[in-house]
């Protein structure tokens, strides 16, 4: 009997839970969400129909919870559910646990996802049915390098490592093992030879139950830091219609090999007209947005449909345009992509751009999950006007109260490498991107506002009645401190236009406690308002090494007594699903070790103290 979907439970958060609400929604399919207690007040919650909490806040206490989720799928009276993308779905025991509640799954069938689970067993598969495929290197035998670990379970680029010398290799493999272990509950890794400036290219696949098998475009997404995509996009600008023709053939061979049914993802490694089997995404992918805009369709629409039996045209839709997607995330690029947690003041995105975002203002990020917030997809008949869509509507957003990896999205976008389409995996680390910023003109409208918005009496703040002397703000501007004399006259609040060489420009400001964010066309900082009577504070002993952020210590690599090198890891924390090596700042003896094995820490705890010898 052909299903009908009713009720679907989303087994899943953030912003892939509200892009699937969208398309229910439009459908007059009601939902149920789940959520963890951090994730309580969140916008995909109070957005569902019903919802679910799973208590607890770590992944493994919630949204890993098979048994949990489909608990909750029959109390919410669901009779289906959809997996989104990460946690289990591409967990074939839960996928079965799904069917043997006599709930609809939404997704392909448990064996297909179970043939694609182990990266090396697909590998085998693949090669079997004609896909082109990299040779596998057993991780205890390999000799020649560079290779590149890789998970066999999982993707997303968790439990990946590029080792260059052998001497390398022995703690990248135990990294990435044990990274593995806690991202997807297996430990199992290989190793494949590493293609040095190859393309990261991926086709969308859909498929029904009676044979129709669709291949939507390839998508690029090559840019990526720490393995995992920030930039993607369709088409490729590398891929030519005989290469587009090869491509499809493999990726509906793959599908066809697997019996599979719904969206998927085939993806390869592409360097020249040559390209190579990676692995088979069981699931609908995070990029899936470029796909729809360039071929107007909407695949989690026809997700649900295939899922209750409806089948495909005989011919896929042709493209349009071109689309390109960025991935906003909270984390630093300066300082090895820093992880940010905390709350979110102001969210807004302008422009003619879509926004698939799991937060809002007031959201708080927290420190147990992936720090994305948002993918913002720009589409247009040119891949170069899709790139000045994109970066035009970044550079304009308003993002307070989290540092972000906006600055870097633009800086790549209006790159003239990215622009000439010469992108491959290693784009970020052989090009540099410094831009500066002269934070000076921001200090002024901050102090300006700051002028504006705290008056005593009609006196405005910082007054004083020596007409020789005009008051002063300082302002911390990342560890530099900032000094600036304003004229109280000038004060206006919120916005702050100042006639720079000859050219007015606004400077919008907010405040949150001391953090001050100005936004303007030459582009955003961020400030800190420094008291003008200090509290005495206890200060750091010296060499003291502090985590910066909160994590649980996976790796202690020093003993007390040792003697270390500056730049020496001393420990390894686990945040946000990476780990983050802690380095000495400065050569000397451990003389503390504060930290142990799985012991949790909060940002700014003493981790070690290395005085200098």
């Amino acid at each position: 009997m052909t299903p009908v979907i009713k009720t679907l439970l989303i087994a899943n958060r953030g912003e892939i839970a509200r892009r699937i609400v969208r398309t229910c929604r439009k459908l007059g399919i009601r939902t149920v969400a789940v959520f963890s207690d951090p994730d309580a007040n969140a916008p995909h919650v109070r957005e569902a129909d019903f919802a679910v909490n799973l208590p607890g806040a770590s992944p493994a206490e919630t949204y890993l919870r098979g048994d949990l989720i489909v608990e909750a799928a029959k109390r919410a009276g669901a009779d289906a559910v959809h997996p989104g993308y990460g946690f289990l779905s591409e967990n074939a025991e839960f996928a079965r646990a799904v069917g043997a509640a006599g709930l609809t799954w939404v997704g392909p069938a448990p064996d297909a996802i179970e043939a694609m689970g182990s990266k090396v067993a697909a590998k085998k598969r693949m090669a079997a049915a004609g896909v082109p495929t990299l040779p596998e290197l057993d991780p205890e035998t390999v000799a020649e390098f560079p290779v590149l670990i890789k998970a066999s379970a999982g993707g997303g680029g968790r439990g990946m490592r590029i080792v260059r010398e052998h001497e390398e290799f022995a703690d990248a493999l135990a990294s990435a093992r044990r990274e593995a272990e806690s991202a997807f509950g297996d430990p199992t890794v290989f190793c494949e030879p590493l293609l040095e400036h190859a393309r990261h290219v991926e086709v969308q696949i859909l498929a029904d139950a009676h044979g129709t098998v669709w291949a939507l475009g390839e998508r690029e997404c090559s840019i990526q830091r720490r393995h995992q995509k920030i930039v993607e996009e369709s088409p490729s600008p590398a891929v030519t219609d005989e290469v587009r023709k090869r491509l499809f053939a493999a990726a509906t061979a793959a599908a066809e090999s697997i019996g599979y049914l719904g969206a998927g993802t085939v993806e390869f490694m592409l360097k020249g007209e040559d390209f190579h089997f990676l692995e088979v995404n069981t699931r609908l992918q995070v990029e899936h947005p470029v796909t729809e805009l360039v071929y107007g369709v909407d695949l989690v629409e026809w997700q649900l449909r295939i899922a209750e039996g409806a089948e495909l045209p005989p011919a896929a839709p042709e493209p349009d345009g071109h689309a390109i997607e960025v991935r906003l995330y909270a984390e630093d690029p300066d300082h090895d992509w820093r992880p940010a947690s905390g709350t979110l003041h102001r969210f807004h995105v302008p422009g003619d751009v879509r926004l698939d975002s799991g937060v809002e203002d007031g959201s708080e990020i927290s420190v147990h999950y992936d720090p994305m917030l948002a993918k913002v997809i720009a589409h247009a008949p040119t891949r170069r006007a899709a790139a000045r869509k994109l970066a035009t509507a970044l550079a304009s957003a308003h993002i307070h109260g989290l540092v972000t990896n906006r600055q870097l999205l633009v800086d790549v976008l209006e790159h003239e490498a990215f622009l000439n389409g010469d992108t491959h995996t290693g784009f970020l680390g052989e090009h540099a991107f410094t831009r500066t910023v002269d934070p000076q003109p921001f200090a002024l409208a901050a102090a300006l506002a700051q002028a504006a918005t705290r008056e005593v009496g009609h006196l405005p703040l910082g007054w004083r009645n020596v007409r020789s002397q005009r008051p002063k703000a300082r302002f911390l501007f990342g560890d530099t401190e900032i000094e600036v004399e304003y004229d109280p006259k000038q004060a206006t609040a919120d916005v702050v236009v100042l006639e720079l060489d000859g050219v007015r420009t606004p400077f919008h400001v907010a405040r949150y406690g001391d953090l001050v964010e100005v936004d303007s066309p030459r582009g955003s900082v961020s400030l800190k308002v420094v008291p003008r009577f200090a509290e005495p504070e206890a200060g750091l002993a010296p060499g003291a090494t502090v985590a910066p952020m909160p994590g649980t210590v996976v790796r202690v690599s020093v003993a007390q007594g040792d003697v270390v090198e500056a730049g020496a890891e001393l420990l390894v924390l686990e945040a946000m699903k990476m780990e983050h090596r802690v380095l000495a700042t400065n050569a000397g003896v451990v003389t503390e070790l504060l930290v142990e094995k799985t012991q949790q820490v909060n940002a700014g705890d003493v981790l070690a103290v290395v005085e200098e010898s």
